[in-house]
């Protein structure tokens, strides 16, 4: 499954910097709003050293890594939910992603001209919530007003549902975003044909200077305590940083370019982990001869659902999976050995797949 996250912000904070930064690609970065028109896809290989160790165990004819795509989303202005600046294929573009990375400019530079005038990410981060809600609220009214209808004749699963709508309109009224409300997973289904912006989870990254990028600064400071109140995460990120770790092709030359700064691992790095938890992701191996390769599910899934990431067919007529612990392989060197020393426990359609397992699958279709 390839998980979608879309980078949004204000014009000028950013945005384009950290896409070609993560992704290799060449979106048009420039001082000036709107230098990014048509989103920006670009696809990047998540890093795993499981992965690494499975190749030294296995020797396989090719390694395939699990991707992240990162769309670059035209920057919002106050007024889009109207329709102002590119607003409406802003909002367009957003529906479609998985998850919200919020890029907020945190660091000072005159030579950088800033939307609203001046530094505030505070500010920054309210004027695009605001156009999200705004533009949640219109979807919500237009369905109440057909459920209404439907309520009145006495249809109690359209009252139960109107109840559900009228408390999302009722915390987008009063500036909260649609993720904040707290109903059960069945009554999401009132909405879940809406595609509301500010339902998806979302993650926060503070663009910093290379000053502020282990301890952060006043800006920082002032966007965590504003997120406090959604339990959101704040990630420091310096782009410009990220730019030039971009350049290096040597492994080793990148690790030393990190140690100067401090940092044990790129931004890009962080951002992926913080990523996939939000959205609750982990990650299996298969591993043969012909290739090692990282599938990504859903926390949670089952064999016959991780099955079916492969091919429909392997959910379809799953049998049993074979699997097999990392520490288990480094420890035996082979599967054989795994299987001599009774390493390789057989599961069936209840086993809850586990994070970093190795597995095989038997299936009959």
């Amino acid at each position: 499954m390839a998980l979608q996250c879309g980078i949004v912000g204000l014009p000028n904070v950013g945005k384009s910097t950290l896409f070609n930064a993560l992704s290799s690609a060449k979106a048009e970065a420039a001082n000036f709003p709107f230098c990014t028109i048509e989103p920006n896809v670009g696809v990047v290989t998540v890093p795993d050293k499981r992965l690494q160790i499975l190749e030294g165990l296995v020797s396989p004819q090719r390694v395939l890594p699990t991707v992240i795509e990162f769309v670059d989303i035209a920057g919002l202005v106050k007024g889009a939910s109207k329709g102002e600046g590119l607003g409406n294929k802003f909002l367009a573009n957003i529906r479609e992603v998985d998850a919200v990375i919020h890029v907020i400019r945190c660091f000072d530079d005159e030579n950088i001209v800033h939307v609203a005038g001046s530094v505030d990410p505070v500010f920054d981060k309210d004027v695009i919530d605001t156009e999200l809600q705004l533009k949640d609220l219109e979807s919500i009214d237009k369905k109440i007003q057909k459920t209404e209808k439907v309520a009145k004749s006495g249809d109690a699963k359209a009252r139960k549902e109107l109840e559900t709508l009228n408390l999302f309109k009722e915390a987008l009224t009063s500036g909260k975003n649609a993720r904040s409300v707290d109903v059960e997973k069945e009554d999401l289904e009132a909405v879940s044909d809406l595609h509301l912006l500010t339902i998806k989870p979302v993650l926060y990254v503070a663009n910093v200077d290379e000053e502020s990028i282990l301890k952060g600064n006043k800006y920082v400071d002032q966007l965590k305590e504003k997120v406090q109140e959604e339990n959101a995460e704040v990630i420091l990120l310096c782009a410009a940083i990220e730019s030039q770790i971009a350049e290096f092709e040597d492994f080793e030359e990148k690790e030393l370019f990190l140690g100067e700064y401090g940092l044990e691992e790129s931004g890009l790095n962080k951002l992926i982990s913080a990523a996939y938890s939000l959205l609750d992701l982990i990650t299996y191996f298969t591993a043969g001869v012909q290739e090692v390769r990282a599938w990504t599910i859903k926390k949670g899934w089952k064999a016959p659902q991780a099955a079916g990431v492969i091919h429909t067919d392997f959910e379809r007529g799953f049998i049993k999976a074979e699997v097999i612990k990392l520490a288990d392989y480094q420890n035996f060197k082979t599967e054989a050995g795994c299987r001599e020393n009774g390493k390789i426990s057989i599961e069936g359609k209840e086993y809850v797949v586990k994070d970093g397992d190795i597995m095989h699958f038997r299936f009959n279709v």
